[in-house]
């Protein structure tokens, strides 16, 4: 079977990876001169399957309302005169009962925690480097009322597998000894020792090569126009893809099948054909800083709840990051909400690191309104997806794309998720190496 991978990010390329494992001719277009430079580029660095409770939940409303119209706020929603943005934000509402909040988030831990096992499996036979640390990840509190309101998504997490374990303050400073500067404002944490973080964009780059070697074709620097597709109902398809090559050329490739992962740029593909996925983009923001006391600075993958922030040791840098804004395609940064990350960071670790010359940047996270990514099938026979995964790309990204490739070979996925448009067929095989 000849496949047409849509995107280079950790989605698309986990997706390629996996697809020529199980034997198919796989080629990956991306419109950017290499792999993972978008929002795979410089994430907060977590494999956080204990933290994927989504955005969406009952004490959402009040909180965005009360952040409107703050610049630093760890979510601004900026209205705009645009269908789709107040759209989402409609489905969005409906997503924080607490009902719908426990089904997403039994989804989200299903495909993570799946994710989280592929990942040790892929690490292991193929050796890529990318600065991971299986150190567990340690949440803290400085709010009371936010720390009682996690102690029953931390029961609910420790019922569905995933050990996340709630502590008190001093134990958050023992797990983590760089917190001890601010241990007066610490009202508590909790802790999972099996949760990781690591340099995304090192181990998606990693993959591509490796994929390569194996026998993927990528074609960077191409740019995706169109979708083109023949018939209708259930006997549609797509015929081909419509592309600008890095010399400025219009052509169509055909395939087989076509997958798309293309994160935020998705929906805008997809939504010609009538299919109306709700993704909306999310800006989120990162800081990084190279490490000038290591003995000053955090090992443990940190997330500060009270600011919304994930804190990831890469080797001899410290990836800082989060907060989401709601604004449309735009990367433009937001001099407010960097220098907040930098403040921040520079009060729970004044000696770390050198401060004064931090990279930022941002990405546009792919968002549903419930946090639970499409991967599946869509009304065109040939036609899937890997898209949606807002916050936890890298959390979900390794998973989804093994899922998606053992779907598309005819074999069900081991791992309870509602996938889109997919019958259940036959056991998963154990998957041979090609290359």
């Amino acid at each position: 079977m000849k496949v047409i991978v849509l995107g280079a990010g950790i989605i698309g390329i986990s997706t390629a990876w996996f697809l020529r494992q199980q034997g198919h001719d796989v080629t990956v277009i991306e419109r950017q001169p290499g792999a993972a430079q978008e929002t795979s580029f410089a994430n907060g660095g977590q494999i956080s399957v204990s933290h994927a409770e989504p955005w969406a939940n009952p004490s959402a409303p009040l909180k965005v309302l009360k952040w409107l119209g703050k610049e630093d706020a760890p979510l601004l929603f900026r209205p705009r005169a645009e269908w789709l943005q107040w759209k989402w934000g409609m489905a969005f509402l409906r997503e924080c009962t607490q009902g719908r909040t426990d089904r997403n988030i039994r989804q989200i831990v299903a495909i993570a925690e799946f994710s989280r096992q592929t990942l040790l499996e892929v690490r292991a036979s193929t050796g890529i480097e990318y600065d991971n640390l299986s150190q567990g990840i340690l949440h803290f509190y400085t709010d009371q009322k936010e720390f009682d309101i996690s102690l029953p998504a931390a029961r609910l997490m420790r019922e569905l597998g995933c050990p996340r374990v709630s502590i008190s303050a001093d134990e958050v400073v023992r797990h983590e000894p760089a917190l001890a500067g601010i241990r007066s404002h610490i009202v508590g944490g909790d802790f999972t020792e099996t949760d990781e973080s690591g340099d995304v964009y090192k181990f998606t780059t990693g993959l591509a090569q490796k994929a390569a070697a194996a026998g993927v074709v990528f074609r960077y620097n191409t740019s995706v126009t169109r979708l083109l597709h023949e018939g209708c109902g259930s006997d549609a398809t797509i015929t081909g893809v419509e592309v600008i090559d890095e010399h400025g050329r219009h052509q169509v490739l055909r395939a087989d099948n076509f997958v798309v992962a293309m994160g935020s740029f998705s929906q805008p593909l997809l939504q010609p054909l009538g299919i109306s996925l709700m993704i909306y983009p999310g800006k989120g923001y990162s800081a990084t800083y190279q490490i000038t006391d290591p003995a000053a600075a955090p090992t443990v993958s940190l997330t500060d709840d009270g600011y919304k922030l994930v804190v990831s040791r890469l080797g001899d840098r410290l990836r800082v990051a989060g907060t989401c804004e709601i604004n449309g395609y735009s990367r433009e940064l937001n001099t407010a909400r960097c220098e907040a990350i930098t403040r921040r960071t520079r009060e729970l670790f004044p000696h770390a690191c050198d401060y004064t010359n931090p990279v930022y940047w941002t990405g546009l996270r792919p968002l549903t309104p419930s946090n639970v990514p499409y991967i599946g099938k869509t009304r065109y026979q040939n036609l899937f997806l890997n898209t949606g995964h807002g916050t936890l790309g890298w959390t979900m990204g390794v998973g989804s794309g093994r899922a998606l490739a053992e779907i598309m070979s005819g074999y069900v996925p081991d791992v309870d998720f509602a996938f889109t448009g997919i019958e259940r067929q036959r056991p998963s095989p154990r998957l041979a190496t090609v290359g």
